[in-house]
């Protein structure tokens, strides 16, 4: 039988072995640890288990890995009067643990209104053309802009990504029409450029077969044996000017003789 002394010293024994099994706390290593004694900032808890002290001590865990905040449709207006709808995806991290937790209230929170505000301000700063050309470019402003504001939160903005820019229904049908005519000024364009190149490249074939003695005579007999390949072919032949030139010589000529 347990004497009062043995009763008393097991029951010591099997409280702190609770006591530190309650106190036994976790820190997966992607997290870290702030550790409140009674209530003041006491140090930062490295992954592993720890011991937190019921009562006395608290603890809060903070992710540290990269985070996605989706930034919801933000209404803005364009330097040039156009309501666009803009949304986007913001990349971040804690960098520092302390600052995350102890500077602001909420960093996933205050991160992303900045975030709408920002976007909304760089949106109101550029013609919608610059918006639709220039996206990575405000992109990147928007990282800067929002990455120098919350390095005072611990945080640290890794990328800015613009997902949509929606536009009016008229204003999209205007860009469309817009689009169609530069495809056809640019189609007029290349066909007026290949008309030229083959009215050059004709241009100085004629003059290669004008200056060459026989070269016209030479192309005709080739056309004409290129077309007599199909017998279906009806042949309408033109005599070159020189032929009908010289039978009016020969004419002449034999006129003359019969005179004599």
């Amino acid at each position: 039988m347990l004497t009062t002394a043995e009763i008393w010293l097991y029951s010591i024994g099997a409280f702190i072995v609770v006591l530190i099994l309650v106190s036994l706390k976790q820190i997966n290593q992607y997290e870290r640890g702030l550790r409140f004694t009674m209530g003041r900032f006491t140090g930062i808890m490295d992954p592993g288990w720890r011991i937190v002290i019921p009562i006395f001590q608290g603890y809060r865990k903070v992710d540290m890995r990269v985070k996605a905040v989706d930034v919801p449709d933000q209404k803005a207006i364009t330097q040039d009067n156009v309501s666009v709808t803009v949304n986007a995806v913001i990349y971040y991290r804690v960098e520092s643990a302390e600052k995350a937790i102890l500077e602001v209230e909420d960093f996933r929170y205050a991160i992303s209104q900045y975030a709408q505000t920002t976007m909304r301000n760089i949106v109101g700063e550029v013609s919608l053309d610059e918006l639709l050309t220039n996206r990575e470019k405000l992109a990147d402003r928007i990282r800067e802009i929002v990455d120098k504001e919350t390095d005072a939160w611990g945080l640290k903005v890794n990328n800015v990504e613009l997902k949509d820019i929606s536009l009016p229904a008229d204003m999209e049908r205007t860009i469309a029409k817009q689009a169609e005519a530069e495809r056809e000024k640019r189609a007029v364009i290349i066909n007026s450029e290949g008309e030229l190149a083959a009215a050059k490249n004709m241009s100085e074939a004629a003059k290669i077969l004008a200056s060459t003695e026989g070269a016209l005579h030479l192309r005709t007999l080739q056309s004409i044996n290129d077309i007599s390949s199909d017998q279906s072919n009806t042949v309408v032949f033109t005599v070159p000017l020189e032929i009908l030139r010289s039978f009016e010589g020969f004419a002449k000529w034999m006129q003359k003789r019969d005179t004599t």
